[in-house]
């Protein structure tokens, strides 16, 4: 999925809903966004923001939908490219066909990971089926360490088993949650997983103690941390818990995407689709592009052209970090 705001860190943060001073979570605001091309879909986007860049390694998320294709078009990315990062696509509804450079062609259902590796580049698109009427889901991205962010292009499936536990159903697409693990290898310990809580339900599940954690609200609202997470919030904890307790205080069913992940210590720069560590990293990738290199090859197989880049800002794109962790 492509970046294409025209200022990724202009974002909020704040957590307007509560009166505690000091709640134990933080909650970070979305900021809609359109994507792709002239048609554009719009996406609601709560990190990368000024307040906060990365949750371990996870370092961009967008939600989107539910959408009615009819009225919306759909999803329909153009060939774009990407450096120094995974994407990871998971949907709750809908069909997304995937094309990359290294001559992936795969299709993104509900409840099912595609897990691309862009490192020192790669290319792809993605377009909505004919067979979808309603598109609904998150494309998140994760930043690869230093010593990996020129690896070869990958791409991944897995189609995780739901887990039941006492008030939930869990889908874990990467790490380990519940007592299952994704067999998913990563760059830097990382958890994903959905979670389908039933009404007025509570959840306490074993964390390991290093890692951040973010709570993606979907559907309903949720509490955690005895912070409220409404929908299309995301809730930021940090690292020194054990457990955590997840709590759907309403009459209907909730869903989630949690996020974890070590704190990453590397400072980034993120620029368009660009992972890297500095503005020339930045320029060099887009020139790259923009000359149809072969760092990022072709994809076969996409009706179009391919989605130009846009122009680069007149100032040096600065490396950002995390704030102090608490």
């Amino acid at each position: 999925m492509s970046n294409v705001e025209r200022d990724p860190t202009a974002l909020r943060c704040g957590d307007p809903h509560h009166d505690t001073p000091t709640p134990k979570a933080e909650v970070l605001t979305a900021r809609d966004v359109p994507l792709g091309g002239p048609r554009a879909m719009t996406v609601r986007r709560t990190l990368p923001q000024r307040a906060r860049t990365l949750i371990g390694a996870w370092c961009f998320i967008d939600h989107y939908g539910p959408d009615d294709v009819a009225e919306s078009g759909g999803m329909d990315v153009a060939p774009h490219p990407h450096t120094g990062l995974q994407t990871v696509s998971w949907l709750f509804s809908g069909e997304i066909e995937h094309r990359d450079s290294l001559g992936s062609h795969a299709f993104v259902r509900p409840g099912e990971l595609n897990l691309m590796t862009g490192g020192y580049g790669i290319s792809h698109s993605e377009v909505s089926t004919p067979r979808t009427t309603v598109l609904h889901g998150v494309q998140l991205w994760v930043a690869l360490p230093g010593e990996h962010r020129r690896t070869g292009r990958d791409f991944q499936h897995y189609a995780p088993r739901p887990v039941r536990v006492d008030g939930a159903e869990i889908r874990v697409f990467l790490g380990t949650l519940a007592g299952d693990t994704s067999p998913v290898p990563t760059f830097t310990p990382l958890l994903g997983a959905e979670l389908l809580l039933e009404p007025r339900a509570t959840v306490t599940l074993p964390a390991d103690a290093a890692f951040e954690h973010g709570l993606l609200v979907d559907k309903g609202q949720v509490r955690m941390a005895e912070t409220t997470v409404l929908r299309a919030e995301l809730g930021y904890l940090g690292t020194g818990n054990d457990t955590l307790t997840l709590s759907n205080d309403t009459d209907a069913a909730a869903r989630v995407v949690l996020l974890g992940g070590t704190p990453f210590e590397e400072e980034i720069v993120m620029w368009w689709n660009f992972v890297g560590r500095s503005h020339q990293d930045i320029v060099e990738a887009r020139e790259a592009w923009e000359n149809a290199s072969e760092r990022f090859g072709a994809v076969d197989g996409h009706d179009g052209k391919r989605l130009p880049a846009p122009a680069l800002p007149h100032a040096t794109i600065a490396p950002r970090a995390n704030p102090t962790r608490h």
